[in-house]
């Protein structure tokens, strides 16, 4: 056996472990080494504020750093009461969930019909959606703000679900297309031969197998819509209808000086969604990837 042959030992016996296996797990360890360290970076920041959101400001400027001496959710809670963050949370999750709910129907809808039916104008709309894809909120905001005040949708919640919805539809629609174009034609025809409409394929079969491109798109429109700060700061006036993002900004100009209850204001808005992110994460990369491949 060659002298640069690797051996390891497996219950007293000697494996040789090839040179191109040996460089690809130290490049999978440098891999993960680096990703690690780039996750390291992003979170640190996360974890020094929710830590700060234990303390008072005094320990936050003397020992910005240090571990809180004591974990008092007290501060949470006032955080919540003194800030109306419960109203906030409340007219988000209305907002998020509107939209995404409109999303997944309409982007699922128009996915099957780009993908299995062949219609007149069919490059045209897709061409539009891709412009969705590509045009910067700034290009069109004069005309959809001129569209919204004519309608009355100003200071509603409508104002943030229609263009919430209508940013979200070019990626769904164009992520679930991927995903349905991957699928095998045989499975719609046999649907066909059993005399299933276009309604009955799309409920029993398309939806059930779309499960995780669904999944994918609910969370990358929710974080989408959960986070969209310029429409909302433009649209919604009232504080009663202000979600996290402009609420955020309120409470951070009544309690400015108060950082302890800032970063507990902070915490309390940011960590759900992270948790909400980790616990997904598996169904994303599944819907992601599971178009890629026929």
């Amino acid at each position: 056996m060659n002298g640069t042959v690797e051996r390891t030992r497996t219950r007293g016996t000697a494996v040789a472990v090839p040179p191109a296996v040996r460089a690809r797990r130290i490049s999978r360890s440098l891999f993960g080494l680096c990703f690690g360290l780039l996750a390291l970076v992003f979170f640190l920041p996360m974890i020094w504020m929710t830590l700060s959101g234990f303390k008072s400001n005094s320990d936050i400027f003397s020992h910005p750093f240090a571990p809180p001496d004591d974990i008092d959710f007290g501060q949470w809670k006032t955080a919540w009461q003194v800030g109306g963050l419960g109203q906030y949370v409340v007219n988000s999750v209305v907002v998020t969930a509107a939209s995404v709910l409109a999303i997944l129907i309409l982007g699922s809808a128009a996915a099957y019909a780009f993908s299995r039916f062949r219609f007149r104008g069919r490059g045209a709309f897709m061409a539009l959606l891709a412009l969705g894809l590509l045009l910067p909120l700034q290009s069109y905001f004069i005309a959809q703000n001129t569209m919204f005040t004519d309608l009355g949708l100003t200071d509603t919640r409508w104002a943030l679900i229609v263009p919430y919805t209508a940013m979200g539809l070019p990626l769904a629609t164009y992520l679930l297309k991927v995903y349905l174009d991957a699928l095998p034609a045989e499975l719609f025809e046999a649907a066909r031969v059993d005399g299933a409409g276009d309604l009955r394929v799309f409920l029993m079969i398309v939806v059930p197998l779309l499960k995780p491109g669904l999944a994918t798109v609910a969370i990358f429109s929710a974080l989408a819509s959960w986070n969209e700060f310029l429409l909302a700061l433009l649209y919604i006036q009232d504080d009663a209808l202000k979600t996290i993002p402009t609420g955020l900004l309120a409470f951070t100009g009544r309690h400015s000086t108060d950082y302890g209850l800032l970063f507990s204001a902070l915490s309390i808005i940011t960590l759900p969604m992270i948790v909400i992110y980790v616990v997904f994460n598996r169904w994303v990369v599944g819907g992601v990837t599971a178009g890629s491949l026929k």
